[in-house]
């Protein structure tokens, strides 16, 4: 890897020749599920940048989403991945275990709210530490229904495409889905029916209308919801929201299960967003920016919770891999060396400085929300709250062209989100605002 220099630069059309051949190869071998949000093909990245095959520097506002918080090719988790992958990269944690695994768990105890005895398990996924935490809510309460809400997102596989909200491109044709999963109303200030001022008591309300009606308390498991919905448009609960779902809760004997997946290791301003309101929840997940962009994903809660499957009842070949174990001691190293939560306040206000204006002065941007460098904006038709889906896909496309990854989401299709990672100079967070800027004047 070479040191790329921090800066954007283009010296082709995006995506380039080079690109555009490597993509024609990939469509004859590469499944038609798999898609691609840009067609470059990246040979090398650093910090905050991207190099394709073709010489462009792109700055990166999507981390490969969420995942390189702590920028590519961090050299606290290069040094230490290629130090075990010189020494051993599998012997399976479950048949003969190393340190390294245990490093990270008692690192996530330390980490995560609470200040109760922890236990964690380590996987390859976010979907399977999610789907790991609803089977050990089940095991300690005996109950089997789980509850999750409307704009919600927590996976691919069975389970998890049956805790998910949105049906296309997630969901549709891969049916028949796990059963005993019920839905509720998503506290979403902007679209919330009698106004943002009404969404948290009001939603809170009826979740737990719906659930006495519908499932009953007293059968149900766990509540999982994630502190601040990503692929479902950063939708940003209001407070007390979540303080109140989890003291209801705890009444309830209900496992509350915060998804941290793509919000958690300092991405929201705090170490995880549930620590914005002082929430505590029994069971964490967490997964993408954990290990710096290696495989690696958790579950972590209250000792006597996570105790309850037996021996043999978790675990995967690959768990805890110790090449990925290393690499999130890497950059759990960085996140605190850097003070990274610190960092991504300041992201967080440059970033919503200038988005706000913007927004004041286009119609179409009809909410500007987020927290740390987990920021978004909803586009709509002017002077309306529908969805307008075709303009966040065009200035998405024009930023890519002028070198700026982007992503969309929301249920909708109607939100561009922004991650940039965490250790992106304030001078590259300009320039790339002001390519986004550039693009929604021009389209």
């Amino acid at each position: 890897m070479n040191e790329l220099k921090q800066e954007r630069r283009l010296v082709t059309e995006i995506p380039g020749p080079k690109s555009r051949e490597l993509f024609e190869r990939r469509n004859k071998v590469v499944a038609r599920g798999i898609s691609t949000t840009l067609p470059v093909f990246v040979t090398d990245a650093d910090g905050a940048v991207l190099l394709d095959a073709d010489g462009n520097q792109l700055l990166d506002f999507g981390s490969g989403i969420a995942v390189t918080s702590v920028g590519h090719a961090d050299t606290n988790v290069v040094r230490r991945a290629s130090e075990q992958l010189a020494k051993f990269t599998h012997t399976c944690f479950m048949v003969t275990p190393y340190e390294s695994y245990v490093a990270v768990c008692e690192a996530l105890a330390e980490l995560t709210p609470g200040d109760f005895e922890k236990r964690s398990a380590l996987f390859n996924s976010g979907a399977e530490a999610v789907e790991n935490a609803v089977k050990i809510a089940r095991a300690y309460t005996k109950r089997q229904a789980v509850v999750v809400f409307d704009h919600g997102y927590h996976g691919r596989t069975n389970l998890t495409m049956a805790l998910t909200a949105k049906v296309a491109p997630y969901k549709d044709g891969f049916g028949p889905f796990a059963p005993e999963v019920y839905r509720v109303p998503m506290a979403y200030p902007y679209r919330w029916p009698t106004g943002p001022d009404n969404a948290a008591a009001e939603a809170l309300e009826q979740t737990k209308t719906l659930i006495e009606k519908q499932v009953g308390a007293h059968n149900v498991a766990a509540v999982l919801i994630e502190p601040i919905q990503g692929e479902g448009g950063f939708i940003v609960p209001p407070d007390g929201f979540l303080p109140g779902l989890a003291d209801w809760c705890r009444e309830k004997g209900i496992v509350f299960i915060a998804d941290e997946i793509q919000s958690g290791f300092c991405r929201t301003g705090d170490w995880f967003a549930v620590d914005h309101e002082g929430v505590v929840p029994d069971l964490i997940t967490t997964a993408k920016g954990i290990a710096g962009g290696l495989p690696l994903a958790a579950v972590t809660g209250r000792a006597e919770i996570m105790d309850a499957a037996g021996p043999g009842g978790l675990g995967g070949t690959y768990g805890g891999n110790p090449v990925a174990c290393e690499g999130a001691l890497g950059a759990l190293q960085t996140m605190k060396e850097q003070d990274l939560p610190a960092r991504a306040r300041k992201i967080e206000a440059q970033m919503l400085g200038r988005l706000t204006k913007l927004a004041a002065a286009d119609p179409r941007v009809g909410d500007v929300r987020g927290r740390g460098a987990m920021i978004a904006v909803e586009l709509v038709k002017p002077g309306t709250k529908e969805p307008d889906a075709a303009l966040a896909a065009a200035v998405a496309k024009k930023c890519h062209t002028e070198g700026v990854v982007i992503l969309t989401c929301g249920t909708f299709g109607n939100v561009l989100r922004f991650l940039p990672s965490l250790v992106m100079s304030e001078a590259l967070l300009d320039e790339g605002l002001t390519v986004i800027e550039g693009a929604f004047a021009a389209v």
